[in-house]
């Protein structure tokens, strides 16, 4: 019995630590979504996991690291999206910075909606402290990222960038795709402002 039981291959320390840890996420996410981060406490992850508070503090600093770390996912995973769906719109022959964008846009919107409660969670200003500085910041660096696209067009980039954002908060808030195609039409049709149409130039 016991030769039997020594040939069965045992998982290796480092797959038991990484199913561990994702187990630990998704409890985690299930319970953010249902409590909001500001009720939901480190027992009901654990309890949710069938994991012990030290197995989560091996992996994790606390709540807010669980939380954190569930939005640099979701971010890495909306990125890839926005990033596919630009390369794919330049091999197709788009040049239009613009177009190249709204296609990216979709991308992005698509995501969330497809995941729509983690994002609703991410925007509901039910966050660990700081998290609104995060959150900014990611605004910035988008926006620094739409600029380069436009050719460094910063106010372009600036205002797309704030109609979109704007545009993920009401599309997630209402689950509407109809209202997300109609919000890319308006913002594919934005165009820089040019030196014949600055003020004193009429």
């Amino acid at each position: 019995m016991s030769d039997v039981e020594n040939a069965v291959p045992q998982p290796r320390t480092s797959e038991r630590g990484a199913a561990t840890r994702s187990s630990l996420l998704a409890a985690a996410r299930a319970v953010f979504v249902s409590k909001g981060f500001a009720e939901a406490g480190v027992t009901d992850v654990v309890a949710r996991a069938e994991a012990s508070v030290g197995s989560l503090y091996h992996h994790f600093s606390g709540k807010a690291d669980l939380y954190l770390t569930l939005f640099e996912d979701f971010q890495a995973t909306l990125t890839q999206r926005t990033k596919h769906a630009a390369r794919a719109a330049r091999a197709a022959g788009e040049t239009d910075p613009m177009r190249v964008f709204v296609s990216a846009a979709r991308a992005y919107l698509d995501g969330c909606l497809e995941d729509r409660e983690l994002a609703a969670l991410f925007l509901s200003g039910d966050g660990p402290p700081g998290f609104d500085v995060v959150m900014r910041d990611r605004l910035r660096t988008w926006a620094q990222r739409n600029a380069a696209l436009f050719e460094d067009e910063t106010a372009l980039a600036v205002v797309i960038t704030g109609a979109l954002a704007a545009a993920v908060s009401e599309v997630v808030s209402s689950g509407d795709r109809v209202l997300a195609e109609d919000v890319l039409a308006i913002i594919g049709q934005i165009r820089p402002a040019t030196s014949a149409t600055a003020p004193g130039n009429g």
